[in-house]
């Protein structure tokens, strides 16, 4: 039979319509956790919304395990793309969703039709491998249905650039200087250490001694070594040990080079070395521990070190080799080195959370680090933020929404767009115990975002996306109680701006905002259930680290910035100019007021200060603060030039800011020399120190004359 060019025509038609309509239709997917507590309810989200009476129509209904109907108080948030189920009691359920919940539903298909999850009275251990199993197994479903869909706090690194919750560790002993600590007796470790005789740095895979006794001649007492693979990231120093917190990277270990090649070719590792330095000439190596994962944060109280890292298990290619050990590994010099996984029993779901990542919390007490015993527990569940005080530790992990994208109905993950998730738990010793979750509209600058006051719980947040006009920033602080059940808040602060800095001052709280100009809120947070803002300071440019000086003033350290006119009429720009001290009186909060700055610099100067808390130096008994520096000039638009670097010390008092100590060089170079750039500053008994990669160089702390230059090679 001859076909007509018409029935061609229509035949290709028709193919192409068909094509077409497979394209066009969208693919709704529905993620939820397995497990919930019943104190905290449960949700489920969408990547596209759910028509507005789905839940009064009959389209989207819970069973229980016999399958029967249940009535229960459900309600749709978050535009239609959340269900939330507010009051349910233990049990096994099943969630069913129709078609019919779809709004527009003709180019709409479900992913999955029915969700199954546990609600619990209380956190429980893992049961075994089977359950561990089908968690990921039902996360790599959910991620094969939804390519848009990620679980809480993947890749995210901290960002510790504010401020404390108290004058925690503000000046030391009165013999030698502290790190620079969030919350008092906390210690949160950092590059470089001190015992007033001794300074302990790191200098890329090193850890360098140097023996500090005599100022004016100092010695390079010793070197530890750490192989090419292996980068020390924080230093703790109790009492005769030295803890050296390290990341190693190495091949993985596999049979197949192709499959090698499919995936990440290195592995990270978190390892703790413990080394006796009661001869820091001849530093002793006493144990080793560790597992796999990349390092979050740590903290050392009453000589018991905590650290946290992320474990990613290889959970995607459970298809192709369905019995890949999907537990985190660990290993302990003191039980033989070997890499073995966690028992099981050491493993817990965090409520609320549904995502292909461990929290592993190490904890061990260092007064006999060679024979105490490690505590290693696992937690399904990310994490970003960390906060700690000596009974409680915090996590927080943000929680993406998918979002609808300028394209169409086409869903699209937008990672700026969520909420934060909080997971509290108990410390006794070495013991770490889930106590309670909760969920928060916004996101967290970081950890200083954070605090814990008097048994309640508050927080700071950003909501929306700065670059999306229809998702205007807005800006909340809640107050939870012990049981993370939200008691009080101020909410909607300062549209349009973002969160630069928070300080919280016990009964009080202190938040820079800024877009164009950086307003201080003074908040008075002493009546948990009715935080209020009493004050508000707007000025040029804006603080990205808020220090307290005392009870009523505090020391802001960031930009200033101006206002550029734009050809043709446009928005002005907003331009960053040179680094700002800022000294705040805020004795009174309803009017609080800018007393003093100082402005460093032009366009491009910067100090490891505004992204780091622990490079500022501080001594309490003469009022100084110092911080490393890079010096530009130039108009911050045309043209930048480089023009020093090295660190400025300051005496701050309540009656203003004044330059103590000019510590910089000037150079002719294009950029800083990393291996001379000051990292960090100390002092001890009488003398300052600077140290950089490659050297400490030694000051009179009376008059900072140059005493010393120790090379650290």
């Amino acid at each position: 039979m001859k076909w007509s060019r018409a029935w061609w025509l229509a035949v290709i038609l028709l193919v192409f319509s068909g094509a077409a309509f497979v394209l066009l239709t969208e693919n709704v997917a529905i993620s939820g956790s397995s497990t919930a507590l019943s104190e905290s309810g449960w949700r489920a989200n969408f990547s596209t919304p759910l028509d507005t009476d789905a839940i009064e129509k009959g389209a989207v209904y819970l069973t229980d395990a016999t399958g029967k109907k249940l009535q229960l108080d459900m309600q749709l948030a978050n535009g239609g793309r959340t269900l939330e189920v507010p009051d349910i009691t233990s049990g096994n359920y099943k969630l069913h969703v129709t078609k019919a919940a779809l709004s527009n539903s003709f180019l709409k298909s479900l992913s999955i039709n029915q969700l199954e999850f546990t609600i619990q009275d209380e956190v429980q251990n893992l049961a075994g491998e089977d359950e561990l199993r089908t968690y990921f197994t039902r996360l790599l479903k959910l991620q094969k249905d939804n390519p848009f869909y990620r679980g809480f706090g993947e890749g995210v690194e901290e960002a510790e650039d504010s401020a404390s919750s108290d004058a925690g560790g503000i000046g030391g002993s009165n013999e030698h200087s502290s790190t620079n600590n969030q919350v008092e007796g906390i210690d949160e470790g950092d590059i470089v250490q001190t015992d007033g005789d001794y300074l302990y740095s790191v200098s890329e895979s090193r850890v360098t001694i140097s023996d500090i006794r005599d100022p004016k001649n100092m010695e390079l007492a010793a070197i530890v070594k750490f192989d090419k693979e292996t980068y020390p990231e924080k230093l703790f120093l109790s009492n005769d040990t030295l803890a050296v917190i390290s990341s190693r990277f190495s091949l993985m270990e596999t049979d197949d080079e192709a499959e090698m090649e499919s995936f990440m070719p290195y592995s990270g590792i978190t390892v703790v070395s413990l080394y006796d330095v009661s001869s820091p000439d001849n530093p002793k190596l006493v144990r080793e521990f560790g597992n796999e994962g990349s390092f979050n944060n740590a903290r050392l109280t009453n000589g018991i070190l905590h650290y946290v890292s992320n474990v990613f298990p290889n959970y995607w290619i459970l298809e192709d080799r369905p019995d890949i050990e999907l537990r985190p590994n660990f290993f302990d010099s003191k039980q033989g080195g070997e890499f073995e996984p966690l028992p099981y029993e050491d493993l817990t779901i965090l409520p609320g959370t549904m995502e292909g990542s461990y929290s592993v919390i190490n904890s061990l007490n260092l007064e006999a680090p060679a024979t105490n015993e490690l505590s290693t527990k696992g937690f399904l569940g990310g994490n970003e933020q960390l906060y700690m005080n000596e009974q409680h530790l915090y996590l927080t992990a943000s929680a993406y929404e998918t979002a609808e994208g300028e394209f169409g109905n086409t869903s699209l993950w937008v990672p700026q767009q969520a909420d934060t998730e909080i997971f509290k738990f108990g410390l006794d010793g070495v013991s770490v115990e889930f106590i309670a979750s909760a969920r928060v509209q916004g996101t967290l600058l970081n950890q200083f975002s954070m605090d814990e006051f008097e048994g309640h719980f508050r927080l700071a947040t950003t909501e929306g996306v700065a670059w999306q006009p229809a998702s205007q920033p807005k800006n909340h602080l809640f107050i939870l109680n012990e049981q993370l059940e939200q008691v009080g808040s101020v909410e909607n602060l300062a549209p349009s701006e973002r969160i630069y800095s928070v300080r919280f001052m016990g009964k009080k709280a202190y938040m820079v905002t800024f877009r164009e100009t950086d307003p201080l809120f003074a908040i008075d947070v002493s009546n948990p259930s009715a935080p209020q803002v009493l004050g508000e300071l707007k000025i040029p440019g804006f603080s990205n680290y808020l220090h307290p000086l005392d009870e009523t003033h505090l020391i802001g350290f960031g930009y200033e910035t101006k206002i550029e006119p734009v050809k043709g009429g446009g928005e002005p720009r907003i331009v960053t100019g040179g680094m700002k001290l800022s000294l705040f009186d805020v004795s009174d909060m309803s009017n609080p007021k800018e007393t003093d700055t100082e402005i460093i610099g032009g366009p491009g100067t910067y100090s490891a200060l505004q992204y780091d808390h622990k490079a500022l130096f501080r001594h309490e008994q003469q009022s100084l603060f110092g911080f490393p520096i890079s010096i530009y000039q130039g108009d911050g638009m045309e043209y930048i030039e480089f023009e020093a670097e090295g660190a400025l010390v300051y005496s701050i008092t309540a009656e203003g800011i004044e330059l103590s100590a000019d510590l910089t060089q000037a150079s002719d170079q294009p950029y800083e020399d990393w291996n001379t750039s000051v990292q960090r500053m100390a002092y001890a008994k009488d003398a300052l120190y600077t140290v950089a990669n490659s050297e400490v160089k030694s000051y009179r702390l009376s008059d900072f004359e140059p005493l010393d230059t120790l090379p650290l090679r």
